[in-house]
């Protein structure tokens, strides 16, 4: 009996410490050179809010997730018939927060992530996102968006570190009256931009995943 205890307890701690360190499935960005940005559009210009905004990350590595966000300094978005046709916002490099609390990860975890090794925010205080397309999303081959409700196909130049690509994402984007909701859940490879530490399978229990998962959650009101 003690035995087919000790067996039960081993079994639940390996698949409690698997949930945990499980990697968040976003849906798969699509990744190319940068495009002509939007044309000058017509429309309501709705503005940002960078206090309910934010830009959520979760990098992995083998047992491990580390999640954190980061703060919008500025962003506008333009839509016309309820429909967002251009845009752009700002994220704060420097805002960095990590959402485990020990104090490990606190300190040494993310004054690793803000140096050269990773984001590097002293150097590269900032990094944009300018809309180029807006189109109506339509799920492919049944393989449908990670966002319930997932209405539109969202298109835009991505710069950071001086690297410009484009990247298009499904996103969930609400407007109701004068005020717009915009959610996206997606995977992206640091490596486009330059991001490469410990991206090297060899190092075994050390390597870290070049797939990121981002997790976009804007609001934004017409004044």
């Amino acid at each position: 009996m003690k035995q087919s205890y000790l067996h039960a307890a081993l079994a639940f701690t390996i698949m409690a410490f698997a949930a945990c360190s499980d990697a968040p499935k976003g849906d798969q960005a699509t990744v190319t050179a940068a495009q002509e940005t939007a044309k000058p559009v017509t429309g309501q210009t709705f503005t940002v809010d960078t206090t309910a905004s934010s830009v959520r990350f979760v990098g992995n590595g083998v047992g491990k997730n580390h999640p954190g966000s980061f703060r919008l300094s500025n962003g506008t978005l333009s839509v016309a018939a309820d429909t967002v046709n251009g845009g752009q916002f700002t994220i704060n490099m420097a805002s960095m927060q990590i959402e485990q609390p020990e104090d490990m990860f606190q300190t040494k975890l993310k004054s690793h992530l803000a140096g050269p090794d990773f984001f590097d925010v002293t150097k590269w205080g900032t990094a944009k996102f300018e809309i180029t397309d807006v189109k109506p999303y339509a799920a492919t081959g049944g393989d449908r968006s990670v966002i319930a409700g997932a209405n539109y196909t969202v298109s835009g130049n991505f710069t950071f570190k001086d690297v410009r690509k484009n990247i298009s994402f499904p996103a969930k984007i609400t407007t109701t009256g004068a005020a717009l909701t915009a959610q996206a859940n997606f995977d992206i490879d640091r490596t486009q931009w330059g991001i490469r530490y410990g991206n090297d399978k060899s190092l075994g229990d050390k390597f870290i995943s070049e797939t990121v998962n981002i997790q976009l959650n804007l609001k934004a009101t017409r004044y």
